[in-house]
């Protein structure tokens, strides 16, 4: 019998707890879908670079800058060389490369045959092309923007470990307030792994009740070192927190896209200091001003108030109630008199008046003509009404009459007489 293993038996279509696929297998067929992929053009940082002299193959390590991702890269000497200026760890590049899957190791690479780094000028236009799309989403409006609190009870820092931002942060802070509380989360602030831990540590600040401001503080730098704050992701992120955030990224004339995202944008990591909490020296000097100023305002309200009670006490209807109520009492019992001496006058006119008129009703009256020996008489007529005789032939026989005298009168029956008598 030979020694030679035997040939592997055909696949079969399918695989089952009874009739699994050896490791072989499975690897050729993925290797087989692999290999059947064309070439692709892949972004991403160099973050490991391995180029032993005297070998014909450059070994990469190629990151996504905004996720844990990263994938193997293979390429040929002579391409690795080729490239101007020489890469190092942190590069952005673009490579054209082919996925391959090497089946004694079960490990997916990419073997690059074109690499190309990119320049200064693509990435400044990347993030020019990135700002207008934040822009248009309305994530650099100032409506947006949130008020930091006048003293927060907690800042969260998310810096490099010893750097000079976070001593440049704490120092010149808790110089104006000694009793500020720093919750610190040290991240790298360059390269490939940037993003990410800034991203988790900017979770785990925003989630904290006890932070109520989140800075994000780094010293100067060129446009790769600070390319990772002007990350999309990143940008998103912040825009999204519930805490205000503080951007103090590089010098003044830096301007990463978080800096337009965040609520405060700070020069430098020593001006966010001065932001972000109140000096303590100004503010017991303003505590002082404010407690003279207040002590002043009381002082003059208290002379005012004061000088109009003197006032008001000097005034004659205080200093002498009963003056002005005794000269009106003068004045009442004045017009008084004045009233009945009015009328009395008006009295005496009127009965004046009347005398007269009732002398001449007297004197014209038929009373004084009867005490002569006058008399007038009165008779009915069909209506009942007494009416003055002025003539016989208004009488009848039997009428009866009332003769009217001086002192009263009596009644008369009319009786036959001589005519002549009535001539």
């Amino acid at each position: 019998m030979s020694s030679e293993p035997a040939t592997e038996s055909p696949v079969r279509e399918s695989s089952s707890a009874d009739h699994p696929w050896p490791v072989r297998t499975v690897a050729r067929k993925i290797s087989d879908w692999i290999h059947r992929l064309g070439a692709v053009w892949v972004e991403g940082q160099i973050t490991q670079v391995s180029a032993r002299p005297g070998t014909q193959t450059a070994f990469l390590t190629l990151r996504d800058p905004s996720a844990d991702v990263s994938m193997s890269v293979t390429c040929a000497m002579r391409v690795f060389r080729d490239i101007e200026p020489p890469l190092r760890e942190g590069a952005s590049v673009i490579v054209h490369a082919k996925p391959t899957f090497f089946m004694g190791r079960g490990q997916l690479s990419l073997r690059a045959n074109e690499i190309r780094a990119v320049g200064v000028g693509e990435l400044l236009a990347r993030i020019e092309r990135l700002r207008k799309l934040l822009a248009a989403e309305g994530l650099f409006a100032s409506e947006r923007k949130r008020k930091l609190p006048f003293l927060p009870k907690g800042i969260g820092l998310i810096t490099g470990r010893a750097s000079a931002a976070e001593r440049d942060v704490l120092v010149n802070a808790q110089a104006r307030w000694p009793h500020v509380a720093f919750k610190v989360i040290n991240t790298a602030v360059q390269g490939p792994t940037s993003v990410p831990q800034m991203l988790k540590a900017l979770k785990i600040l925003d989630a904290d009740p006890e932070v109520e401001v989140i800075v994000f503080a780094r010293g100067g730098g060129s446009v790769e070192d600070l390319l990772p704050f002007s990350d999309e992701a990143l940008c998103r992120a912040v825009s999204l927190a519930r805490t205000p955030i503080v951007s103090a990224i590089g010098h003044e004339p830096d301007s990463p896209l978080l800096d337009h995202v965040a609520d405060l944008r700070c020069s430098t990591p020593t001006d966010a200091s001065k932001r972000i909490v109140p000096d303590v020296r100004e503010e017991t000097q303003r505590v002082h001003q404010m407690r003279d100023r207040g002590r002043r305002a009381l002082h003059g309200w208290v002379d005012t108030q004061t000088r109009l009670l003197n006032q008001l006490r000097s005034r004659p209807v205080l200093s002498d109630p009963l003056g002005p109520i005794d000269r009106r009492l003068d004045e009442v019992n004045l017009h008084r008199e004045r009233a009945r001496r009015c009328v009395l006058t008006a009295l005496a006119r009127e009965q004046a008046a009347i005398a007269s008129s009732k002398a001449r009703l007297t004197a014209l009256g038929p009373a004084a003509t009867m005490t002569r020996g006058y008399a007038i008489v009165q008779f009915s007529d069909a209506e009942g009404n007494l009416q003055v005789l002025r003539s016989v032939s208004e009488l009848v026989e039997g009428a009866t009459l009332r003769v009217r005298v001086a002192d009263g009168a009596v009644n008369a029956v009319v009786t036959p007489g001589d005519p002549a008598e009535g001539r």
